[in-house]
């Protein structure tokens, strides 16, 4: 809806009607010469009426559009939740080469990791809202990506875009940990949450998971860890199909020991639909801030009302510029003379 910022400038709107019902003593205007009765002054007088008449209604507009324009209209959007006091969330995403194993089932599909991956987190970052949301990637090293955001967004945009091989091939998920705390608002009233999600082991990287645990604990960091991997999957060999332990590297007891001292859960992704389950549970954990304020975002549009006045100025001082055609004048007025001197 439009409202208006000074409304009571609006009431300056008839200022020009009562100017113009002054008395009529106050606004006579003798004029400067008398012209002889003889000359036809009829066709001045109609056009000097119509010039006036015209004149008015153009100056009427660009007062009432300058006047609209000085009370200052604006648009007031849609209300838009603001959460009152945040949570911030990270998502660790393993990225190394291990991610690309074909042994997850999504619709019915045979897919890789990371494929699953950000299919089902990326419903999970859409219905985040009201955190702050960041993500990490992690290989060989630890990358933010994403720092702490309320844009869900571009978080999600950020996931999608993210190839194998970006960051190496190995698995530094101490890192990734230490990364994460280190990012994290300083806020104590804030939950802070990490969401680590990765198939294998910790095999690189400047810290140990150990080390990474002390600093969660020190930093308050409730840290949820998904292991993500099927139990077995058909592999062809020389001798036919057999059947494989494909995450036969996932270092389960360490994930598990990395939630259960720092509060948070060890969850066990087998497939699309077990992670879809685990995302639903992380929901009622760490539920979202339902205590929200709205604002209702403010467009101004008084450039708007303040350009037509402008534009409308500047073509009636142009028009007025314009030489008026003499020679015509001239002789309509002769003719006129003529025909009376004839009578």
């Amino acid at each position: 809806m439009i409202s208006f910022y000074w409304p009571w400038l609006l009431a300056a709107l008839p200022l020009p009607l009562l100017v113009y019902w002054l008395p009529a003593k106050q606004r006579t205007v003798t004029a400067a010469l008398k012209m002889p009765l003889i000359i036809n002054t009829n066709t001045q007088v109609s056009s000097q009426k119509d010039n006036k008449k015209s004149s008015l209604i153009v100056l009427s507009l660009i007062w009432i559009l300058t006047v609209i324009a000085a009370s200052r209209p604006q648009w007031l959007g849609e209300p838009i939740d603001i959460p009152t006091q945040g949570r911030e969330m990270m998502l660790a995403v393993d990225l190394s080469g291990s991610m690309q194993i074909e042994d997850m089932r999504l619709n019915g599909s045979t897919v890789n990791r990371l494929t699953m991956l950000k299919t089902v987190l990326g419903k999970f970052i859409k219905h985040r809202k009201g955190d702050r949301l960041g993500l990490i990637l992690f290989a060989d090293d630890a990358y933010m990506q994403t720092p702490m955001t309320y844009d869900r967004k571009t978080v999600k945009q950020m996931l999608d875009e993210s190839v194998l091989g970006l960051v190496g091939q190995k698995t530094a998920i101490g890192d990734a940990i230490a990364l994460a705390a280190k990012r994290f608002d300083a806020k104590k009233k804030t939950n802070k949450v990490l969401v680590l999600l990765t198939d294998g082991q910790n095999t690189a990287g400047k810290i140990t998971p150990d080390q990474a645990l002390e600093l969660a604990v020190d930093k308050g960091i409730t840290i949820y860890t998904i292991g993500i991997g099927a139990d077995e999957m058909l592999q062809r060999t020389l001798f036919g199909m057999r059947r494989v332990n494909p995450s036969s590297d996932l270092d389960e007891a360490m994930l598990t020991k990395l939630a259960e001292k720092t509060h948070g859960k060890y969850f066990r992704a087998r497939d699309g639909k077990s992670m879809a389950e685990i995302y639903k549970l992380l929901n009622k954990l760490e539920p979202i801030e339902q205590n929200q304020q709205q604002m209702r975002p403010l467009t101004a549009l008084f450039y708007w009302p303040l350009s037509a006045a402008f534009i409308i100025a500047l073509l009636y001082l142009m028009y007025l510029s314009v030489p008026k055609p003499l020679e015509t004048r001239k002789e309509s007025n002769s003719s006129n003379f003529k025909e009376q001197i004839n009578d």
